[in-house]
């Protein structure tokens, strides 16, 4: 079977020896056939990188004029800005959107990967769960020659096309906007640092400490996942440290959100006491009291260059291997939660 070759179930029956019509009931789950040659096909099928024929038209074309749009989660402002960029210039560019939710799991991310590529998507932008640690899922699509970019959380060293914004400089510019305002004892409450966007954050957050000569203290690091639990169980660890810390940088808003509503019940003010930076600019980080300062995440346009990228190399017009990482511009937005210092 030659690399590069579409593999048909009449190639998977003559590697078998078997019949046409026994992989073709297998790959059904007929129950006509036995457990044991169905486990032969699926086999061969995976080893190959056999997909299932779901639209007549491609055999025609080799295009299904569709792209699959994988994400971790839809429940953010974030995720469905960015949702909104690539559905635009699909339509725009007469392309069918095919959207998989991983739901923070791996092994559905990976059973969301082989559904897309059997659906034969033409491309793939997709975004990291948050316990993905192996990539092998992604190796079908480009074993295939199917574009796949990453974006927001990706495979860190990789040669993948990326697009990202520079978290380093970010959490960097949190940090230094909290010392600015006379923060001396900064806490950081993040997510897996395992996780490109945690771990460059971090990194911004500690050399920002660094080069204003603060230490950086392992019991103001807080690592825990992105729910509303997590912005409550940080608030009630951070209000019973002593002394307590003059300053927070939170790497997600809703987060932050929970943790300034838990520090006012603990009889905590914001930012006298202690001065809140969030991550994303979600709609949230204006609504609550005090507005939350904040980095703002352009995620419709971080879409749109996702999506326009993916297209130009399917259509030609780009290559994806002279692209590997492309940086969306995002800066810090004051509010009142940070501001210790009053403006006259």
């Amino acid at each position: 079977m030659g690399k590069g070759k579409e593999i048909t179930i009449y190639d998977l029956a003559k590697e078998l020896k078997i019949s046409v019509a026994t992989v073709s009931r297998a790959l059904a789950d007929d129950p006509v056939v036995s457990k044991k040659t169905k486990k032969k096909i699926f086999e061969l099928a995976e080893k190959v990188g056999y997909r299932t024929n779901h639209f007549a038209r491609s055999l025609r074309t080799q295009e299904t004029r569709t792209i699959g749009f994988m994400i971790h989660e839809l429940n953010s402002n974030f995720a469905n800005s960015v949702l909104l960029g690539v559905e635009k210039i699909a339509t725009e560019a007469g392309y069918d959107l095919i959207i998989a939710h991983s739901s923070e799991s791996y092994d559905k991310e990976v059973a969301n990967a082989r559904n897309l590529f059997n659906k034969r998507v033409d491309g793939l932008i997709a975004s990291l769960s948050f316990d993905t640690k192996k990539f092998d899922h992604f190796k079908q699509f480009k074993e295939k020659g199917v574009p796949v970019i990453f974006f927001d959380r990706v495979e860190k060293n990789s040669q993948n096309t990326v697009v990202v914004i520079d978290n380093y400089k970010c959490g960097y510019e949190a940090t230094q906007h909290l010392i600015q305002q006379d923060c001396k004892r900064i806490a950081h409450i993040t997510s897996n640092l395992g996780r490109n966007v945690y771990a460059d954050r971090y990194r911004g957050y500690k050399d920002a400490l660094r080069d204003h000569q603060l230490k950086a203290d392992d019991k103001l690091l807080i690592v825990d996942n992105l729910s509303e639990k997590a912005g409550i169980d940080a608030a009630r660890q951070i209000s019973a440290l002593k002394p307590l810390p003059d300053g927070v940088f939170i790497t997600n808003d809703f987060v932050a959100a929970a943790f300034i509503k838990t520090l006012k019940e603990e009889k905590i003010n914001v930012p006298e006491d202690i001065a809140v930076v969030g991550f994303n600019n979600d709609a949230i980080a204006h609504l609550i009291e005090p507005g939350l300062s904040t980095i703002n995440y352009p995620g419709i346009e971080m879409g749109e260059i996702a999506a326009r990228t993916l297209i130009n190399h399917i259509k030609g017009v780009s290559n994806l291997q002279q692209i590997n990482t492309v940086i969306i511009n995002s800066e810090l937005v004051i509010r009142q939660s940070s501001l210790k210092k009053k403006t006259v």
